[in-house]
């Protein structure tokens, strides 16, 4: 393999794992994280809710009680949300 064909193989293979980490992250929060609900501004909410199929679709105005953003664990309350009721 030349240097040049290993450089290419290399990026193809971060390439590729960009893609499947992104994909996997917009499906769930992380354990670290949680949903965080009445924090989105419009048009920058995260993923589905029962109005809609997903990111940047919802949010019409800012604060949206029903749009939810995804937040590093423990800081939904202090950023002024409600994080999703437990079950």
């Amino acid at each position: 393999m030349t240097r040049s064909t290993s450089i290419q193989a290399a990026v193809a293979s971060l390439l590729a794992l960009g893609i499947a980490t992104s994909s996997s992250a917009q499906s769930a929060p992380a354990p670290e994280s949680e949903q965080c609900y009445g924090i989105a501004k419009a048009g920058q909410n995260d993923c589905a809710t029962a109005k809609h199929a997903c990111a940047g679709m919802g949010a019409k105005v800012d604060n949206d009680p029903g749009e939810w953003k995804t937040v590093a664990k423990g800081t939904c309350v202090k950023l002024g949300g409600k994080p999703p009721a437990k079950t």
